[in-house]
């Protein structure tokens, strides 16, 4: 349900549910699931070819210089479409850092426009979504969505909020590395 709101909705900025930038609008929906897990929908217009956002979301070894809160990223192998990588990543919260490691399997669909990815080891029980790039008349955008649930103990319901900031700025991350490529290109 999130995904499908998030794709069939284009707010103007300053609407309830969207933060805006100079050069871009957030859209963020959130969904309590059962077990304490969540799904975040993040998506982000970007007046860019997609060609630059798929270019950073798949630099897989440079990923943690520009996304913020995230540590380390390397890519462990690749089978064709299908690639490994392990991340790390780090916050503060309440004065103590927080730090989670994930190996994601990631499936490369360049056609659609669509980074699957689904945790294979890591802090989580589940850790999956994808990255969606899509293009329409006037722009291009790009969507995060996130299945998360944290393990026995871990407050997934105190860090909700925290989550959905992290998510808005990864994509800002993604955002303006694409838009400094793209003008050094």
């Amino acid at each position: 349900m999130v995904l499908a709101q998030l794709l069939a909705t284009d707010r103007p900025a300053g609407e309830p549910g969207t933060e805006s930038c100079s050069l871009d609008t957030i859209q963020q929906e959130m969904e309590r699931l059962p077990l304490g897990a969540r799904r975040l929908a993040v998506k982000l217009r970007i007046a860019l070819d997609p060609h630059w956002i798929w270019a950073v979301l798949t630099d897989y070894e440079n990923l943690d210089r520009f996304i913020p809160n995230l540590a380390s990223s390397r890519q462990l192998w690749r089978r064709s479409n299908l690639v490994a990588v392990e991340q790390v990543g780090t916050q503060q919260f309440c004065g103590l850092r927080f730090s989670a490691r994930v190996k994601l399997e990631l499936e490369e669909d360049l056609d659609q426009g669509r980074l699957n990815f689904r945790m294979l080891d890591g802090d989580f029980r589940c850790f999956e979504g994808a990255w969606v790039i899509g293009r329409d008349d006037t722009s291009s955008w790009l969507l995060y969505d996130l299945t998360v649930q944290g393990k026995p103990g871990m407050p997934i319901g105190l860090i909700e909020q925290r989550l959905k900031d992290d998510l808005a700025n990864n994509l800002r991350g993604v955002q303006k590395e694409a838009m400094r490529r793209a003008a050094d290109g």
